[in-house]
């Protein structure tokens, strides 16, 4: 059984993780004893492991269905916990689904269904209504991030998706905020709840930049120069200022990301990718990525638009000072501006004369074979040191999907690589390679 701590300890190690933290262990033993569980813990903690695990374990391998349902309140996310519960090598097949993606595509993966099933409320409330998956043999659903789901308007297909479960067993909810009301139609009496969302947040310090004008884009500018070449985000409200100051940085030599919700699902996933492998140490982007994504460390954030509400203020400072980490969140402030009640920001940041950052010298290559190519990191490793001639320190992240993969490597050596690799075989397939 894969509870055991043998095989426990064999997933650990493929995840690079020496020992589950406190809440994990709290989580997965109350997971594997109770109906009704609730995690609450800050972003960045491990939840999604810490439900993976005693799930997994818990499978039937005779049950040729659907065992697990995971819904999630965002693309990024389910692809998050896609790609950890593949990365654990548990041997059952699990399927990801989401809008954004042929539905025809995910009709076929289904043919041959998932134990587990992760996908956003919309999509997976589409796959019941069209029967192409049976929903009987389905006795844990997962309610991940539940309060952002509901906020973001997906009540009515989460009602629905329960009422279509009909031999649910095991309800487990998580959030990384205290004090949401669980609504009635989940059906939950008597959870057990994890809650650690007092944990780790203590190294987080909370500064105020001042801007002396109300168009505060040579500020944050000057703030950017301050900080440094170290990993950041800088949060607005709107998507459409997000262009503006996109426009700016770039006009200022600023190396960054975007990420917002009307971007294409493939750019905003390529701009995730190449922020977590440093090729951008800066990304520009809404509430969308306040929680619920992968992303590194953060050694800060910027409130470039003072947030809404008290919960995005909380959200977003979740992204830094994880973990036990430091961190600090820094609110951008035009001198006339008042802060709203929930923002305490009694220390304000001096920001000194700086140059502008450099850009970090690495570049993100694309590969037209992945997973399902019967291509692992390793074929794609052993072909950028033995044919690349990279040497060890230069071959960064590699992000292993199922058509493609995407490697990080030093910048000064993209061209050469492209010219060596583009249109080349790998595993005996042709592959196309280029920059993106």
């Amino acid at each position: 059984m894969l509870g055991s701590k043998k095989n426990q300890k064999a997933i650990l190690e493929k995840l690079g993780i020496e020992k589950l933290n406190p809440m994990q262990e709290e989580a997965k033993l109350a997971i594997h004893n109770a109906p009704e569980v609730v995690v609450l813990s800050p972003t960045g903690t491990g939840k999604t492991l810490a439900f993976l695990l005693p799930i997994i374990s818990e499978l039937d391998k005779e049950v040729t269905e659907v065992q697990t349902i995971i819904l999630a309140p965002s693309r990024e996310l389910a692809i998050q916990i896609e790609q950890v519960s593949r990365e654990m090598g548990t041997g059952y097949k699990i399927n990801a689904a989401y809008g954004g993606t042929s539905f025809s595509k995910d009709k076929l993966a289904l043919k041959t269904p998932p134990a587990i099933l992760i996908g956003t409320p919309g999509r997976i409330a589409d796959h019941l209504r069209r029967n192409t998956f049976e929903p009987s043999q389905v006795k844990t659903l997962v309610l991940d991030e539940f309060d952002k789901s509901l906020e973001v308007g997906f009540e009515d297909e989460m009602k629905e998706i329960i009422e279509a479960l009909p031999n649910v067993e095991k309800k487990i909810l998580t959030s990384a905020t205290n004090g949401v009301e669980i609504p009635q139609f989940v059906e939950i009496n008597n959870p057990i709840c994890i809650n650690y969302l007092d944990e780790g947040i203590a190294k987080l310090l909370i500064k105020r930049i001042i801007s002396p004008e109300k168009d505060k884009l040579q500020t944050l500018v000057d703030a950017l120069c301050h900080l440094g070449n170290q990993p950041g985000i800088i949060f607005c409200n709107f998507k459409d200022s997000i262009q503006r100051v996109s426009d700016f940085l770039t006009e200022k030599g600023i190396a960054h990301g975007c990420f917002y919700g009307g971007m294409e699902q493939k750019n905003r996933e390529r701009a995730l990718i190449k922020f977590r492998n440093g090729t951008h140490q800066i990304i520009i982007a809404t509430d969308l990525a306040a929680r619920g994504i992968d992303i590194p460390e953060l050694k800060f954030i910027i409130h470039y638009h003072l947030p809404q509400r008290a919960e995005e203020f909380i959200h977003r400072n979740g992204r830094t000072a994880r973990m036990h980490n430091e961190g600090t969140a820094y609110v951008l402030q035009w001198v006339e501006e008042d802060l709203p009640d929930f923002i305490t920001a009694p220390n304000i940041e001096k920001v000194e004369k700086a140059p502008v950052p450099n850009a970090s010298g690495i570049s993100t290559l694309f590969i037209s074979g992945g997973r399902g190519d019967k291509v692992s990191k390793g074929d794609i490793a052993g072909l950028f040191y033995r044919q690349g001639e990279l040497k060890k320190d230069e071959l960064g992240a590699i992000e292993l999907k199922n058509d493609c993969a995407f490697v990080a490597i030093p910048t000064k050596k993209v061209e050469r690589l492209i010219k060596l690799f583009d249109n080349s075989r790998l595993k005996r397939k042709k592959i196309r390679v280029y920059e993106i």
